[in-house]
């Protein structure tokens, strides 16, 4: 894979997914990423066993492995003097410092920007928070949940109006594996303007923001018409207005999404497909216009049609449609999915324990169309002695911070 972030170091004072999440992401690329950790306990996510009612192994942790990556981890003790020095000497070698801890505690513990750039003028200052580093709510934290999610409006617009409540996330790491793409991308960004101009600047990534640019066409053009698309209950068939798009069940209860927002061209062909060929000459299908007056009868056809053959059997007759058309899957469908897997959706790392490896999800970049080529995520503290080695410090001052408890 062509590393495009290498000889950027990445300087990660971050917990749970969202901001390291990038850091794993930059790793991907090629970038030297340290992880700060806490020397006893480490990232706090190392603590969560638990992922969307799914026990996880601590010794196959892959709520810490997506997104730590590649990263190497050093232990330091940020609330001590002399824990801080040590980072501030990282700091001094670093392109980029990547946290998200709230205001106060940068403050707090002394690597806000104002100290981090007194150590290092020309870093590249990432914050990663909640609601965004403005406002009278900048500092309070979140989660996915509630800032992505909850709070965005993507949890009332998905919940369709008859149900009694609010429809959960139910996919761990959602918001945040989405949001840490976007502090990858304003990285990169700041990275070259820093080599068009010299100029270092703040970058700052918010889950909300996150959640509003994934919602960017509802909300325009809500705030545009006061009318905001909100999700439906669901059925089978086709809308109202065109019955080449929406869900039709197979005879064994699977289901196969048809998206054609344009029937131009697509009636005998899509008609032919589903075993309906004499309905590419009824007049009521005859053209566009036609086929979207008498929508009800055409999709009344196609859920017939559907309900008479296996999934499997769709899968391999639609192939050669011309249409737009996508099988209605699980992730365990999209985990051995044939086309996902040929364009490298997926490589495997060491496992800790030394067992079968592990299967992680690439990002969604690629370069070359190569293959990411990477490493487990470190155990906590596992590279303290290598990286302050590397960077010159003696033996002996190592054994001393040790004994401070200062790093680990």
């Amino acid at each position: 894979m062509t590393q495009v972030m290498r000889g950027v170091r990445v300087l990660e004072v971050a917990q749970f997914t969202f901001v390291p999440a990038a850091g794993g992401i930059l790793a991907d690329w090629g970038a030297d990423v340290i992880k700060v950790e806490h020397p006893v306990r480490g990232d706090t996510q190392r603590g969560m066993l638990n992922a969307g009612g799914v026990k996880l192994d601590p010794d196959r942790h892959t709520l810490i492995e997506h997104p730590n990556r590649g990263k190497r981890s050093v232990g330091i003790d940020i609330s001590s003097a002399a824990g801080q020095e040590v980072l501030y000497e990282l700091a001094k070698t670093a392109d980029v410092f990547l946290t998200n801890y709230l205001p106060h505690q940068r403050q707090k513990l002394k690597f806000d920007l104002e100290h981090i750039r007194a150590v290092n003028p020309n870093i590249i200052y990432v914050r990663g928070s909640a609601l965004g580093n403005k406002g009278p709510e900048r500092e309070s934290g979140g989660f996915d949940s509630t800032c992505f999610w909850a709070r965005s409006g993507i949890a009332y617009t998905m919940t369709p109006p008859e149900l009694e409540g609010p429809l959960g996330q139910g996919m761990p790491a959602f918001g945040d594996s989405i949001g840490a793409m976007f502090i990858a991308g304003g990285i990169s960004a700041a990275l070259f303007h820093r080599a068009q101009t010299g100029e270092a600047t703040e970058v700052d990534v918010s889950l909300l923001s996150s959640a509003w640019w994934a919602c960017g066409a509802n909300l325009a053009q809500g705030m545009d018409t006061g009318i905001y698309a909100r999700n439906p209950m669901p059925h089978y068939g086709g809308v109202a207005v065109n019955p080449f798009i929406g869900n039709f069940k197979t005879s064994d209860d699977r289901c196969i999404n048809l998206c054609m927002v344009s029937p131009t061209g697509l009636i005998r062909d899509t008609f032919e497909h589903v075993g309906l060929p004499d309905a590419a000459d009824d007049p009521r299908f005859a053209d566009v216009m036609s086929l979207l007056a008498n929508a009800s009868a055409a999709s009344g056809m196609l859920e017939a049609a559907f309900a008479k053959e296996p999934f499997a059997y769709w899968l391999d007759r639609l192939k050669t449609m011309k249409g737009q058309w996508a099988p209605v899957q699980s992730l365990d469908d999209l985990s051995n999915d044939a086309q996902a897997l040929a364009n490298d959706m997926t490589f495997e790392i060491e496992a800790a324990n030394g067992g079968a490896p592990l299967r992680l999800v690439r990002g969604p970049v690629q370069f070359d169309g190569a293959a990411v080529e990477t490493t487990r995520a470190p155990f906590a503290s596992e590279h303290t002695e290598m990286v302050l080695l590397d960077m010159g410090f003696e033996w002996d001052r190592i054994a001393a911070l040790k004994d401070q408890g200062a790093i680990a």
